[in-house]
Formats: structure tokens, C-alpha cells, sequence
């Protein structure tokens, strides 16, 4: 098995203090610098969007497999796991920023409120036409040269030049054919609130009422919501949690099956190979050496 799967802190690719929150460049000259680190599963603390103008490859998020091609976008929460293998030509841009460096520019608006981020249940990845392709990337560009030459008033400028790229993804991604997007709203906020609660949670807790409890609401009252929301009920938002989970730590993590087990809440192996097999069709063990 492979080594634990290191998690990328946003201050390894700091310039400087004035913006150690925020970091922009050509994507081939960040592979360039950083192919060790990126080229490998890893995660980051950080949010990130790239946008790819030309070459080709694949991009695994959480083991779901994304085609790379000129116009493909990837934006990605902190936590998630993923790698790139990448034609030789690959050539775009690339931004990554703490969920502080938006927030503290905006009163009533946050960075998870842009559908790509605001929910794990929303697709990372979108696909542009040429044209939407060549503005998004100047204003890529754009930001670059505000990150590279630091002029007066740059990190405001940065912010709002990031906020339009983020609206103007936002009018693609809505418009893009993404069915039951998770989306702000009167019902969808307890949803965010799951999600917030299944993250800090989910290895002790599978209980769906207690979230429901914690929610300060009925444990129908949510299985509704999920329902509605996501065609999914309440254990399944968080056994699917759990089996991510366990699927990077089987294939990144040298820990034996039985402490994975163990590290998720299950005392008994069996009955967690059990359930790994129904969700995913194979055992632990089988799943393992699928990416050995």
C-alpha cells in the first residue's frame, strides 16, 4: 500500500506574507516547481481553480475519472483528494486561496456560496466553449499579473477579479445541464449544515437522528430534505462519507484493513468489509489491489 496521503498547505506556496492566503500561476510553470507534489493523490486546505488551454490527461477526484482537454475547469474544496497524469503540452492556469481571503472582502457573501463549492454533492468540473475559454483565461491572467508585480491596491483587486471569474462560472455552471444542483437556499442550508456536521463527524457518528437532533430537527423532517435535495436519505449521505473515507485510506494510507476498520468506528472487520463490499461492489481487500 502507499504511504499516508499528504495534505498541501496553502503557505507552502506563498511569494510573500502580503498574500500568503492566495497563489496564482501558469499551470505548466507550477508543475514545473511542484510536479513531486501534484502529480501524486493529495489534498489541500485550500480552494482551487485551474482552467486547461491546451494538452490532454486525466484528472481523478476522489476516484471519479475527468477527461483534461482545452476548456476543461476543475474547481476543487479543501479536502478533496485528487491527482493529474497530463500530456507533456500541458499548458493553463492555475489559482488557489483560504476560504479568508474571499470572505473577509464580501458582508453578506462567502465563497461557498458559488455551486461548485457549496456543496461536495456538486460536480468539480465543468467544460467550456472556446470563447468562454479565452475570457475566462485572461482574466486568469490578469490576476496573475496582479499577483506577480503587486501593485498598489492588489489584493482588493485580485478579489474582485476572482469574483467575477467565480460569477461567471457560476452563469456556466447553472446553465451547464447539472441536474439536482445543490444551491443556497431556505431548505439547502440545513443540507450545507449536514454536510458541515457529517465532515466533523462521520467516523463517530452514524446515527442519522443525532444529526437531525443537532439540526434541531426531526429525523423525517431531514430524510425529506435529503430526499428532495439529492435523492439520497439521511444514512446514506453519511455511510457514502464513510466509504470514501475508507477508500483513501485503503488505497494511500499503510494501515492494516483491520485498524481502517477500526479508525472509522467499526470494532467488528467483518461487518465493515460487509458493508464496503455492498456500496462498492468489491472488499476492501479487492479494492486495494484494484489500485495497486
Amino acid at each position: 500500500m502507499a504511504s499516508k496521503i499528504d495534505i498541501l498547505d496553502i503557505r507552502e506556496f506563498e511569494r510573500d506574507q502580503e498574500l500568503s492566503d492566495f497563489y496564482c500561476n501558469k499551470f505548466e510553470d507550477h508543475l514545473q516547481t511542484h510536479k513531486k507534489a501534484i502529480t501524486v493523490p493529495h489534498k489541500h486546505n485550500f480552494f482551487l481553480t485551474v482552467i486547461f488551454t491546451r494538452g490532454s490527461g486525466i484528472h481523478e477526484i476522489d476516484f471519479e475519472k475527468y477527461e483534461v482537454l482545452p476548456g476543461s475547469v476543475f474547481m476543487l474544496n479543501p479536502g478533496q483528494t485528487h491527482y493529474w497524469e497530463l500530456s507533456d503540452d500541458i499548458e493553463g492556469m492555475i489559482l488557489f486561496h483560504s476560504k479568508e481571503f474571499f470572505d473577509v472582502c464580501f458582508t453578506n457573501q462567502s465563497v461557498f456560496d458559488f455551486p461548485f463549492f457549496y456543496s461536495v454533492h456538486n460536480p468539480s468540473a465543468l467544460f467550456l466553449e472556446p470563447a468562454q475559454t479565452a475570457h475566462l483565461a485572461d482574466n486568469f491572467q490578469n490576476i496573475l499579473q496582479e499577483y506577480m508585480h503587486r501593485h498598489t491596491l492588489s489584493r482588493q483587486k485580485i478579489v474582485s477579479l476572482l469574483n467575477c471569474i467565480y460569477i461567471d462560472l457560476s452563469r456556466i455552471y447553472l446553465h451547464s445541464g447539472h441536474n439536482k444542483l445543490l444551491k443556497p437556499g431556505k431548505y439547502a442550508g440545513y443540507l450545507r449544515k449536514l454536510e458541515e456536521l457529517i465532515e466533523e463527524q462521520f467516523k463517530k457518528e452514524k446515527s442519522a437522528a443525532t444529526y437531525a437532533e443537532r439540526l434541531n430537527i426531526t429525523k423525517r423532517h431531514l430524510n425529506r430534505l435529503t430526499q428532495q435535495m439529492l435523492g439520497k436519505s439521511t444514512t446514506q449521505l453519511i455511510t457514502e462519507r464513510v466509504i470514501l473515507e475508507a477508500k483513501r485510506l485503503i488505497v494511500y494510507d499503510a494501515s492494516s484493513l483491520a485498524t481502517i476498520s477500526h479508525e472509522l468506528g467499526y470494532e467488528d472487520y467483518t461487518y465493515f468489509s460487509r458493508l464496503f463490499k455492498k456500496w462498492t461492489g468489491l472488499t476492501p481487500s479487492e479494492f486495494g489491489k484494484s489500485y495497486g
